[in-house]
């Protein structure tokens, strides 16, 4: 932004303003001056003014807006924060959670039923013990859009369950089925967050590994001959589960 104002105030020194950079622009700085360099009209600068300025007023009311939010979301602070506490939520997503969600889940039995009233559950559309279809039924729209924001958001999270659950899917089902899946545990677990009155608790990203170690060891075996290598397995305790066969 910094450089863009730069630029509408008549700079011409393509390095000056590539060293306005920030974070991890400063790495392109090389290639920013590249692309600073040139013949700016008088013409283009007014426009980019006109355009910046748009942008700012866009921006006030933004802020306007969001402060307004925020006093109106203050009786429900707890709720909010609770909400704060799972990976790859931040404030704006909170508040759309609060506003879907409420602050209590006393209207629903069941975690199932407020999944399925969101639409994150998968359809069940089986013949002959054959699946034909994971497509997931309709629900709340603005919940959705909202808890997949959430699920993109927190399998971009490093050391986490959400994380690993969506890469563990991904692979196996694709980046879709797996973002509905986290969004359908964040869901699950904010459930039990404001029935119980606590927050997220982490399990961490080898919960899966911990879960099943013989089927996590068949695992790597697996992928490390596919490899070309020859694996052989050594206990570092006693009790090491050797006997399992890796088909």
């Amino acid at each position: 932004m910094a450089m863009l104002r730069a630029l509408a105030q008549g700079e011409t020194d393509a390095a000056r303003m590539a060293g306005m950079a920030k974070k991890q622009v400063r790495k392109k700085i090389p290639a920013l001056q590249l692309a600073l360099e040139g013949c700016l009209l008088p013409h283009h600068r007014l426009l980019l003014s006109e355009m910046l300025e748009d942008l700012d007023h866009v921006g006030g009311k933004i802020t306007r807006i969001e402060e307004t939010i925020e006093q109106q979301m203050r009786p429900f602070q707890n709720a909010v924060n609770r909400w704060l506490t799972v990976p790859g939520i931040k404030h704006r997503l909170a508040w759309r959670l609060v506003a879907e969600v409420g602050p209590r889940v006393e209207a629903f039995p069941s975690a199932a039923d407020i999944v399925s009233w969101a639409g994150i559950c998968p359809g069940n559309n089986q013949t002959a013990g054959k699946r034909k279809s994971g497509t997931t039924r309709s629900g709340n729209p603005w919940l959705r859009r909202a808890l997949c924001e959430a699920a993109w958001a927190a399998s971009k999270t490093k050391g986490t369950y959400l994380q690993a659950q969506f890469r563990r899917l991904a692979a196996l089902r694709g980046p879709k089925r797996a973002l509905i899946a986290v969004a359908n545990s964040i869901l699950t677990a904010g459930y039990y967050m404001l029935q119980r009155a606590t927050t997220y608790q982490e399990l961490g990203p080898d919960y899966f590994d911990k879960r099943n170690t013989v089927r996590a060891t068949h695992r790597l075996v697996k992928r490390l001959e596919a490899l070309g290598h020859r694996v052989i397995l050594e206990p570092r305790f006693s009790g090491y589960p050797l006997q399992a066969s890796s088909s």
